[in-house]
């Protein structure tokens, strides 16, 4: 498994200790350091099939700055896909992805079930 988080992001933080804690082997990447690519986003979001709105980091300081919330309405899902991919911090973490999941934000019940 591949966890992405961020060390200042206190949700990652309660994710990564979540699966220390419960023994789980994951490999990990800083959001921040090394974003996730276009290919990889558009990947994982098809496996999570969710709105591409749900993969922004709506409450993080540059998504308010660039007044994101007035613009994806008018943007293309190829555009915003480019978009996030600019930026770590625009993205919704921590993710956690495996061979046939992504896991956007940290819900216990949800790595409960994908990593039992």
């Amino acid at each position: 498994m591949l966890f992405i988080g961020y060390s200042r992001c206190s949700t990652a933080k309660k994710a990564r200790s979540w699966l220390v804690d419960n023994g789980v082997e994951f490999k990990e990447r800083d959001i921040k350091l090394e974003n996730p690519t276009e290919d990889e986003l558009r990947k994982w979001h098809q496996l999570r099939e969710l709105p591409i709105k749900r993969l922004f980091n709506t409450s993080g300081r540059l998504y308010k700055e660039m007044q994101l919330k007035d613009k994806l309405p008018n943007m293309t899902d190829d555009e915003k896909y480019a978009l996030l991919a600019t930026d770590g911090m625009l993205v919704k973490r921590p993710i956690l992805v495996g061979d046939d999941f992504a896991l956007f934000g940290f819900k216990e019940e949800e790595y409960r079930n994908v990593t039992a």
